[in-house]
């Protein structure tokens, strides 16, 4: 089954790429953004994230009513026609298209095919049943790493637990480097996040854990954007291990 085009509530869904991403904190490589429908309702940061505010969020918008990017099946040409070994980051802002539903599963699969050779990453909100656990996997096993995003670290042991990459949002006032979640696994922060002169020049480009890294290594990143009180309020809400 080749799918041409989706359609969310209110029409037509567009993407994307970016070619050379002017964000600091990824580098100058390739970034994706997807339309905010294909956010789960199951995001806890939905309307809230880093991504609702600022010129992201200018950006963000016009891909989501319309007025920029480009149908998927031409996405995925122009994603397969990136140089052999690029990084590259899917969604900047929004998410994968429905990976619970058949469809969603065959475009991702169509994804993955289109990333072959190439070394994608993403990050996902939706939540973690079996299928889409299964669906996640399969996709990082062949190259492009779908990261499952979480808000404490007993959900992001439980993503580990279930072979998955995990990423944790922790508060915006974290200052440890590196320590340990409750069930043992090394969680770093992300380097790009780091203060200090040896960090100034890190970004995606230059780090690459989220596109490979050990299965069990869980990436922080610190609650960052004009909404990160509120996100701290959020994690805080969540419980103690946070």
């Amino acid at each position: 089954m080749k799918i041409q085009s989706f359609t969310g509530p209110s029409g037509p869904l567009l993407f994307h790429l970016t070619r050379v991403s002017s964000n600091s904190k990824t580098g100058p490589i390739p970034v994706s953004t997807s339309s905010k429908a294909t956010c789960p309702s199951a995001c806890p940061f939905l309307g809230q994230c880093y991504a609702s505010a600022g010129p992201l969020a200018i950006h963000w918008a016009a891909v989501s009513d319309g007025r920029r990017g480009m149908p998927w099946q031409q996405f995925l040409t122009a994603v397969a026609s990136l140089p052999v070994g690029q990084l590259w980051r899917h969604n900047q802002a929004g998410d994968l298209w429905k990976p619970h539903t058949l469809t969603g599963q065959t475009a991702l699969a169509a994804l993955v095919d289109a990333n072959r050779g190439r070394r994608g990453f993403t990050y996902s909100h939706h939540s973690l049943t079996a299928k889409v656990a299964a669906a996640f996997k399969a996709a990082t096993a062949q190259g492009f790493t779908v990261n499952a995003s979480t808000e404490s670290m007993a959900a992001a042991d439980a993503a580990v637990r279930q072979g998955l990459r995990a990423v944790v949002v922790v508060a915006s006032t974290e200052t440890r480097h590196r320590w340990a979640s409750p069930d043992g696994n090394p969680v770093i922060l992300c380097p790009a996040q780091r203060k200090g002169p040896q960090f100034a020049a890190m970004n995606c480009a230059t780090c690459r854990l989220c596109q490979a890294r050990p299965q069990n290594v869980i990436i922080a990143f610190a609650a960052h954007g004009t909404n990160k009180r509120r996100i701290d309020q959020l994690i805080t809400a969540g419980g103690p291990d946070a």
